[in-house]
């Protein structure tokens, strides 16, 4: 489909994701409607993210004629997402920790920058619920599905109880709160491998690590927490019993 926006089409493809987030709030949110939304009621917007998938973000709001903001930390002062937006805003030092995983630094460059709205890109925090509810408490719009449903979603474990909870058929794991060593190493046990660990936020792959004997469940464990920590900023784990071979249904 096209959009009609400044008098020509913007052209829509139906595997950018980028582009979907973006039509898909214009088009639903509950602060924007028709064609309003595409005529510049959001004047800018700040990527709180950075290198490839902020630069993809850049340009789709440039085809909408919405003005950017990049972030950076102490180490990417100089990157290509800095060079590709309007204008950046410096958010702490080179730690993800105290910078683009800090939701009070991320909430006050978009006031100091005037942003309407944040997108969160992938990663770090854009499966938060913290982070959809300080911006709507700012009066912010977060490019991205309502904390209750990241809350519900964006949590692993949470999300693995709820279908558990609702009948749906999910792959034999664990999936419980009790983050111990002695506990998780019992469940995995049970579980027996092949298994992999899975951080309990955030995607991408990250957090993940396959177990293919008892031998290397403590040394994976470390790996995958300290992964997760860094990256999503919580090393919160589950269990699930590893499928080598999977097929997708439909």
């Amino acid at each position: 489909p096209d959009w009609t926006h400044g008098g020509g089409p913007i052209k829509y493809h139906k595997r950018s994701s980028v582009m979907a987030r973006f039509l898909s709030l214009l088009n639903t949110n509950r602060y924007l409607s028709g064609q309003s939304a595409l005529t510049g009621h959001i004047g800018k917007v700040l990527v709180a993210n950075r290198g490839e998938i902020a630069c993809r973000i850049m340009r789709t709001a440039e085809i909408l004629g919405i003005k950017t903001v990049a972030v950076y930390s102490d180490a990417d002062r100089y990157s290509l997402h800095v060079e590709t937006a309007d204008e950046s805003q410096h958010i702490g030092s080179a730690a993800a920790d105290k910078s683009y995983l800090c939701i009070d630094h991320l909430i006050d460059a978009a006031k100091r920058s005037k942003a309407e709205a944040i997108h969160p890109g992938y990663g770090f925090l854009s499966e938060r619920y913290e982070f959809a509810e300080a911006c709507d408490r700012e009066g912010i719009i977060f490019i991205g599905p309502p904390a209750s449903a990241i809350r519900s979603m964006g949590d692993k474990i949470e999300a693995k109880q709820l279908m558990s909870s609702a009948g749906v058929p999910i792959v034999l794991g664990y999936h419980d709160n009790d983050q111990s060593d002695g506990r998780l190493k019992d469940e995995a046990q049970k579980i027996g491998p092949p298994l992999m660990i899975k951080a309990a936020l955030g995607g991408g792959g990250r957090g993940m690590r396959i177990v293919n004997s008892m031998g290397e469940f403590e040394n994976q464990l470390d790996s995958a927490r300290s992964e997760a920590k860094s990256t999503f900023g919580n090393d919160h784990v589950l269990l699930e019993k590893y499928i080598k071979e999977p097929r997708q249904t439909c």
